[in-house]
């Protein structure tokens, strides 16, 4: 994987001389986030051996390379997920790369369904843990005892902190909580969501937790932020589908872009 990454790394390079120090990977409908950054350019995922092709409305399929409030970053306008092809490591090779290309840190988004009903949609949610509800792992296959990852305070204590002070000086509403990944693509039953509330989770979604465990692994600190699209399956008497969440995810983009905007900049300012 790291030889790999080695190559892909130099293509970009010879396309952009920018030294990204952050990445970030946008979920569904939360493509407007990239709009803030200054200068950027874009790459398709087709150019980039070992980039996934995403299949999911919402997810554009772009690296785009630039700077916001002056810090240099990759943002990864879609991702892979497990459901798409029934593999955990569809990211493993692209955020290798975004480590050989010098990034230190990952900040990682999602649109997920909420455990609680004064968490509503519209609502950002930062991710303190998880829990791999889908019981797969993006580290099968690979090969020494780099694989055996710690992952207590995955999702860095320091970095949630930063986060839940700009949040608040900002006057984004901003709760924290237990993130559940399930496999997809089918919605979770009204039981598994029981099940998910009584083992602790907060929320519930089909992405991100790989990318942490691999982030981890490569050394990225990691921060997570899920946008609440929905109550999940049971909660609500209204239907479940993706149409409404990209609806709820677009329609928050705004506190997300200015969330993140803010972290970017106090990152770059450090």
């Amino acid at each position: 994987m790291f030889e790999q990454a080695a190559t892909t790394a130099a293509l970009i390079r010879e396309r952009t001389a920018l030294a990204p120090r952050v990445a970030l990977v946008l979920g569904s409908g939360l493509g407007a986030v990239a709009d803030a950054v200054a200068g950027a350019q874009a790459i398709p995922y087709e150019d980039l051996p070992g980039f996934p092709r995403p299949s999911v409305a919402g997810h554009g399929g772009k690296l785009v390379l630039g700077s916001v409030a002056g810090l240099p970053v990759a943002v990864l306008q879609g991702r892979a997920h497990y459901y798409e092809g029934g593999r955990a490591d569809g990211m493993n090779l692209a955020l290798a790369t975004l480590k050989a290309l010098g990034c230190q840190n990952l900040v990682l988004t999602n649109a997920a369904g909420s455990l609680h009903s004064e968490v509503g949609p519209g609502r950002l949610m930062l991710i303190a843990d998880h829990i791999n509800f889908a019981g797969v792992s993006p580290l099968f296959g690979v090969q020494g005892n780099e694989r055996f990852v710690d992952l207590v305070d995955a999702y860095d204590p320091e970095e949630r902190t930063r986060i839940k002070t700009l949040a608040e000086g900002l006057g984004v509403p901003l709760a924290e909580g237990v993130y559940v990944w399930f496999c997809g693509p089918h919605f979770e039953t009204p039981a598994e969501i029981r099940a998910a509330r009584a083992l602790g989770g907060d929320a519930v979604g089909m992405s991100t937790v790989p990318e942490a465990i691999v982030a981890r692994m490569l050394g990225l600190k990691v921060t997570a932020v899920s946008m609440i699209t929905n109550l999940a399956a049971g909660m609500s008497d209204q239907a479940i589908s993706h149409e409404q969440t990209m609806r709820a995810a677009t329609a928050a983009a705004a506190d997300m872009t200015r969330l993140l905007t803010a972290y970017l900049k106090e990152l770059g300012d450090g």
